[in-house]
């Protein structure tokens, strides 16, 4: 009996060395990423859902697993995945949110997996946006920019002049003439609309502190990003929000307009300042009669905002190189341009903008590209406090403009980031 027990045993052994003397491993599956991206607009989530279902299909070693989140609420839902340790693999945010996510440790640098290709092509602005304590954490397939809308018929009857590119934009006289012209227009209602139906928030900020750098001031000191004392609040950010308060105070602009079609539906409004992703309703609204004109010289110089929707690698991703192969595909000048010609969103590479009708040589926004290639557009501040910052600029910019004491209210503003500063010891850059 013993002996016929061994035989079995013995048989069991030698049995895999006549199968071939492996045994067969499982099949794995591919590595499975979740992306998180906000839900902005219908065209943008469109292209990135088929982005999503191409890059599944043509290859089996990675699947992302998509998540869509409210933009409203999107980084409020963030910063709550960062305490319960709920980050996916690759994270969707707004640009300016990326130097407190990099300093609190939330992402990872990009620059091992960034080839020195990729990096040339690249605009300066999406490496600007990009980059914190000299490494790279975030990547957009896209930036961003601001200009001047402007109604031809209305511009020709005035007889203003229409500024041709970048080298050519209205200085500050001419632009206040502009206005005087084209407020006494009997078609116009007022002259010029800011947007103020987005309500007060981000655009606030995007929009409106280029005019106080065009005048000479910003909303923090960039030498070494401790305090907002003295620039935020001193004589040329005054000089400029004053000016921008009396638009208002004047009537060339109103502060709760009837809608958001006043400059291109209504055409009750002869100019409005906003940016490229007007271009469609603008274009439809007006057709040849609209014309695209280049940020005015306020100060010394011209000043766009810049800066958009980026991705980033997380921290607590534990297949970072499958988020890169992802992150990598959608930054391939094809898909960019796929995104962009829904989007109406500046290319964020060289080689993808050159073969775009809209931004490519001759295109109708050209000028947009223009400023960020060439020196007009400046990046939000590139410091972990810019949330406290774009949060206390907002109040004072909707304090100002409802008629409250310019000066008293960038002090107040100051007083709140220099306090937020304090209380993170300067935020020090991680090493």
């Amino acid at each position: 009996m013993r002996k016929l027990i061994c035989f079995f045993l013995m048989l069991l052994l030698i049995l895999p060395v006549f199968a071939g003397g492996k045994k067969e491993k499982a099949v794995e599956g591919p590595t499975v990423i979740k992306v998180w991206f906000h839900s902005g607009k219908g065209e943008e989530r469109e292209v990135l859902d088929a982005q999503v279902k191409e890059f599944n299909s043509m290859q089996n070693e990675v699947r992302v697993d998509p998540v869509r989140l409210p933009e409203g609420s999107y980084n409020e839902q963030v910063s709550a995945a960062t305490l319960s340790g709920d980050l996916p693999d690759l994270l969707d945010f707004d640009g300016p949110n990326l130097y407190n996510y990099a300093w609190a440790g939330h992402l990872i640098p990009l620059d091992p997996y960034i080839s020195e290709e990729l990096k040339n092509d690249l605009l300066p602005s999406i490496l600007q946006q990009g980059t914190y304590g000299g490494k790279i954490y975030a990547l957009g397939t896209f930036d961003s920019g601001l200009a001047i809308w402007g109604n031809r018929e209305y511009l020709e009857k005035a007889g203003v002049r229409i500024p041709n590119g970048i080298d050519d934009p209205w200085d500050f006289k001419e632009f206040k003439e502009a206005l005087e012209k084209l407020q006494a227009l009997p078609e116009t209602e007022y002259v010029i609309d800011f947007k103020l139906n987005y309500g007060q928030g981000e655009w606030y900020t995007y929009g409106f502190s280029p005019i106080i750098q065009s005048f000479g001031g910003d909303l923090i000191d960039r030498s070494d990003y401790q305090s907002a004392g003295g620039v935020l609040n001193g004589p040329e950010a005054v000089k400029a929000m004053e000016w921008f308060q009396s638009l208002f105070e004047e009537g060339y602009s109103i502060i709760r307009p009837p809608g958001d079609d006043d400059f291109y539906g209504k055409k009750i409004a002869a100019l409005s300042w906003v940016g490229h992703w007007m271009w469609q309703p603008h274009r439809n609204g007006l057709g040849d009669n609209l014309v695209l004109i280049p940020m005015p010289k306020l100060g010394d110089r011209a000043v766009t905002g810049m800066g958009s929707w980026c991705w980033g690698i997380t921290s607590q991703s534990k297949n970072p190189e499958a988020a890169w192969k992802f992150l990598s595909y959608l930054m391939q000048p094809s898909q960019i341009l796929f995104m962009t010609n829904a989007n109406g969103a500046v290319p964020s590479r060289k080689s993808a903008l050159a073969k775009s009708e809209l931004y490519g040589e001759g295109g109708p926004l050209q000028i947009f590209a223009d400023q960020l290639r060439g020196g007009v557009a400046v990046p939000r501040p590139i410091t972990p406090a810019y949330p406290t910052i774009t949060q206390a600029f907002a109040e004072a910019v909707q304090n100002i403009i409802t008629g409250g004491n310019v000066k008293e209210e960038l002090d107040k503003a100051v007083q709140k980031i220099d306090q937020d500063i304090k209380d993170n010891e300067g935020y020090p850059i991680p090493e």
